[in-house]
């Protein structure tokens, strides 16, 4: 009776083992064991690394990285917010000053525009349009259990829309040509219609697609780049919509690069959505990933200080070069592993 158990359980792992290995959600999982040799130093290649301060625009100030050549310079988040403190009156001081610092030591300036938060307290869009007349202009992203997480621009929304596209021209008028490139914030949204009926899925992906063709045309010059990662309403492969197919493909189509937050070479959810969308097409469009906290342990949103661990820098710069063919990567600026991990790599070739 034991050795026909035995048998049964054999053939079950086996079984199991042949199911998961066809499961096309794991198509992808063993990918990153081709980059686990790789090693600093990393050598000179085409990829154009920055690094992402995020809101900490400070920090650029005599920052380690203005000495390293293989560094372009410095991506900063600017908010809707603090760019435009009154309907049709824009202030763009703050990305002059440090559009001109990054300069004046040899770097470029890549701009990330901020309309969504993942914080509850902080309001990233401009107060005029919590009117009726932009329906509020902006609501809170939830969490899978209703929770506030943050919030977003209603970007389906018309009126937000046509203000955005606005900013956007104006931004263009200011620094197009100058600066090495501008993105728009990732596509992914904590929102359902059960808590705004004008939202559809649908209804998002012509929204995004509006938004990437006002920035390209204010921005025809620069590198303009939509972040996609996630759509509402599906998760692939099984729930394929055709959502974030559509972005990509529009993307391609009237010349906006693009990319996405999170280098997570493990992790099954960016696998199976905006990385396959990288590997699994050519584009003649600029491709970019960005490194973002906690990507240099291998999680997400991660604060994590772990003193005893691998570096596993060269191996993220391999997966995004041969896995996904980028030509940017945007390294977060996050310590200790930023000066401990990260610019240790780029040493080889630097004065």
């Amino acid at each position: 009776m034991k050795r026909i158990i035995a048998i049964l359980f054999a053939i079950f792992l086996s079984v199991t083992a042949s199911a998961e290995s066809k499961n096309p959600g794991n198509r992808y999982m063993e990918e990153y064991k081709k980059y686990l040799t790789a090693q600093c130093p990393i050598e000179s290649d085409n990829i154009k690394n920055f690094v992402y301060f995020a809101r900490d625009r400070e920090a650029i100030q005599e920052h380690p990285f203005l000495k390293y050549p293989r560094f372009e310079g410095a991506q900063i988040m600017y908010s809707w917010k603090e760019l435009e403190p009154s309907e049709g009156h824009y202030d763009f001081a703050i990305i002059k000053d440090d559009y001109d610092y990054l300069k004046l030591k040899g770097k470029k300036l890549f701009i990330q525009l901020q309309d969504a938060t993942f914080n509850p307290d902080y309001y990233g869009v401009p107060d005029f349009l919590r009117t009726a007349k932009f329906d509020d202009g902006a609501i809170y992203q939830r969490d899978d259990n209703g929770k506030p997480e943050g919030w977003t621009a209603k970007r389906w929304n018309k009126n937000v829309r046509e203000s955005f596209a606005k900013l956007l021209n104006a931004l263009g008028k200011e620094f197009d040509g100058k600066i090495e490139g501008i993105n728009l914030q990732e596509s992914a949204i904590g929102v359902t219609s059960e808590y705004d009926k004008s939202f559809s899925p649908s209804i998002y992906v012509e929204s995004l697609k509006e938004n990437m063709l006002a920035l390209k045309t204010a921005f025809p010059h620069s590198i303009t780049m939509q972040y996609a990662n996630f759509m509402p309403g599906e998760w692939l492969p099984w729930e394929d919509k055709g959502y974030l197919k559509a972005i990509y493909e529009y993307g391609e189509k009237i010349g906006v690069g693009l990319g996405a937050p999170d280098l997570m070479i493990r992790k099954k959810g960016q696998l199976n959505h905006a990385l396959a969308m990288m590997h699994e097409h050519n584009y003649s469009v600029p491709l970019g990933i960005a490194v973002q906290d906690g990507n240099y342990l291998g999680l997400t949103d991660s604060n994590l200080i772990k003193k005893d661990r691998e570096n596993i820098v060269p191996m993220l710069h391999a997966f995004a070069k041969e896995f996904l063919k980028v030509q940017y990567i945007f390294w977060v600026n996050q310590e200790p592993y930023f000066e401990e991990d990260v610019l240790p790599c780029f040493i080889s070739h630097d004065k």
